[in-house]
């Protein structure tokens, strides 16, 4: 809009003047001229503002495809919606080289958790989804989906040497946890366990964002891959969303550390807790009380750090945290059907 506005008061003096010239000269003939330029060009620039991006449905086959955040950047989570025409036995898609696993708990609306990662150049993406019927029959739908850069801080910091340079015995410690890490966060469940909005785990205030690239001592160390939040020791620490344990131990990094498995690819950690209060493979509830926090593993004091990761991707937790999932409000955009045949 803010391209076109000049345009309006520039219209308007330029109507003025023609109408005192028009009336001194009693042309009503180019006044009336004068008057559909007027509107027309007021027309063009309200039409330019108001028209929408690419947000109408497709009515050729009627699917609608719906995402939030309606903003999507590097290093954001993002759920898909869709709306069939007609009745689905299975829904999968295709997104930036990821598998997307989708359930649905109403009929003809299914749900599936995706992410975008951090190092995503912005641009055009196409989610492919692939859909079979209950009659056996296979659709594939496209869907155009726009990715914005994210802004993201530098901070520099200075730690004692023991936080940046391990000794001989604890890199041992750190390349076990490397290892049963690798088989045990890979793992992906189908079915979502989560349900409804998440939620923070504790009422505090955050000190550190996602995304932040820390320069310590002197030298790039690592980027933030969650969210810290300001608590003392001892605080209770509650799970995002409802899932199963995967992982309740110690590790030399994350101290303490429970992680969640909500399916569909999705995991939420929970570090440096100074008690854990759950059990590997033990189903919890949203809002359930995992442990309380603290200072342990490679933490310079107490707070606790939270991370989100969807297929070995880190996404930013306050972005899914923002999510309205009980009453979306979504992007929807138009979908171009590719094919559709029966098998």
């Amino acid at each position: 809009m803010k391209r076109f506005e000049w345009l309006i008061p520039i219209s308007i003096s330029l109507f003025a003047i023609h109408v005192l010239r028009l009336k001194k000269r009693m042309l009503p003939t180019l006044l009336l001229r004068s008057k559909l330029l007027f509107f027309a060009v007021i027309a063009l620039c309200l039409g330019a503002s108001l028209a929408p991006g690419a947000v109408s449905p497709c009515s050729s086959q009627r699917w609608v495809v719906t995402w939030q955040p309606t903003l999507l950047i590097n290093g954001s989570p993002v759920l898909f919606s869709v709306s069939s025409p007609v009745a689905l036995k299975a829904v999968s898609a295709e997104w930036l080289q990821h598998s997307v696993l989708f359930s649905s708990e109403k009929e003809r609306v299914w749900t599936g958790l995706a992410g975008i990662p951090l190092s995503t150049p912005p641009g055009n993406y196409t989610i492919e989804l692939n859909a079979e019927t209950e009659e056996g029959k296979t659709s594939v739908v496209r869907c155009t989906v726009r990715v914005q850069r994210g802004k993201y801080r530098n901070v520099t910091i200075k730690v004692p040497r023991q936080f940046t340079e391990p000794t001989p015995e604890q890199l041992k410690q750190i390349n076990r946890d490397k290892e049963l890490k690798e088989a045990r966060l890979g793992e992906v469940t189908a079915e979502a366990e989560w349900a409804g909005n998440f939620r923070a785990p504790v009422k505090a205030e955050v000190s550190d964002v996602f995304g932040t690239t820390r320069t310590i001592n002197g030298k790039v160390q690592s980027v933030h891959q969650g969210l810290d939040y300001a608590v003392p020791t001892g605080t209770p620490v509650r799970a995002l969303n409802g899932g199963t344990v995967l992982l309740a131990r110690s590790l030399f990094f994350e101290g303490n550390c429970v992680v969640i498995n909500h399916g569909q690819g999705l995991l939420t950690l929970y570090m440096h807790l100074s008690k854990i209060e759950v059990n590997e493979g033990e189903r919890v509830q949203t809002g359930q009380v995992l442990g309380l926090s603290g200072g342990t593993g490679r933490a310079t004091g107490p707070h606790l750090h939270i991370a989100v990761r969807w297929q070995g991707t880190y996404l930013d937790p306050s972005k899914i945290l923002g999510m309205h999932i009980s009453d979306p409000s979504s992007h929807i955009v138009s979908s171009t059907p590719a094919k559709s045949a029966a098998q």
